[in-house]
């Protein structure tokens, strides 16, 4: 056997071929596509810049771009992983990966490279509109923090959906995404500052991931809570694990 032809059956090959064609599909599928790249920057833009400048001005701003980063990572996992593996194995898609030449792992890190990409530009984009409308001021190293937050962050949310994904069906996913997505969102922090809520929702904001996630995010921006940064991580990277290894399970049953 040439040279060639080893490259051409190497799994890392499979791999980059296995991503590239999860992100042209993602790409061609407006109804995912759109909304997770644009809804956190229209929404950053409506209540970070245009609303947050008649209610803090800087302050806000940085604080919703902390936390609308977040918000967009959430949607890019949970529903790159979620609605479509629940679609991949009511399609039988799944089923067919299985018995493809393939690594086993290069359908999952296809998924994740996706989604890092898309957290990629969710977060360019928030940052251009800091920048040039809010007026938003970080050093060099702060932006890359945020950036490396914001593509991290994927994995906790992309365990949660791969789990979603293997239990629901691919009509009711959306539905089921949605109803972990926007209140965690809310009861997180993310739309509006804690403060302004009652004091028991505020008390349990700890409970969601999205929350730890945001106070490693806005810790960025020097507007956290000033809470331990280990507490978070254990947190975030505790949600994977447990999350990850409940959605394996599930995968690795016979089809």
């Amino acid at each position: 056997m040439d040279a060639m032809t080893v490259a051409s059956h190497s799994p890392l090959r499979a791999y980059l071929l296995e991503a590239r064609y999860e992100l042209l599909r993602l790409l061609r599928t407006p109804s995912f596509s759109l909304p997770t790249l644009l809804f956190p920057a229209l929404f950053y833009l409506l209540f970070g810049v245009l609303l947050g400048s008649h209610r803090g001005g800087d302050v806000a701003a940085r604080y919703f771009l902390a936390t609308y980063g977040v918000f967009g990572v959430m949607g890019v996992a949970l529903f790159g992983f979620g609605v479509s593996v629940a679609l991949d194995r009511e399609q039988g898609l799944l089923a067919l990966k299985r018995a493809l030449p393939m690594p086993p792992a290069a359908y999952l890190l296809a998924k994740t490279a996706m989604a890092m990409i898309f957290a990629t530009v969710v977060s360019i984009l928030l940052a251009l509109i800091a920048v040039g409308l809010a007026g938003v001021a970080l050093s060099p190293w702060q932006w890359g923090a945020l950036l490396l937050v914001n593509v991290l962050g994927v994995l906790p949310f992309a365990a949660i959906g791969l789990w979603l994904g293997c239990l629901v069906g691919g009509q009711g996913a959306p539905a089921v995404i949605n109803l972990v997505y926007l209140p965690m969102a809310f009861l997180s922090g993310l739309w509006v500052p804690l403060g302004m809520l009652p004091a028991t929702l505020s008390q349990l904001a700890q409970l969601w991931p999205a929350y730890h996630l945001a106070q490693i995010a806005l810790r960025v921006v020097g507007k956290d809570a000033g809470q331990p940064l280990v507490l978070h991580l254990a947190v975030l990277a505790a949600v994977t694990v447990v999350f990850g290894l409940l959605a394996w399970r599930r995968l690795a049953r016979p089809a």
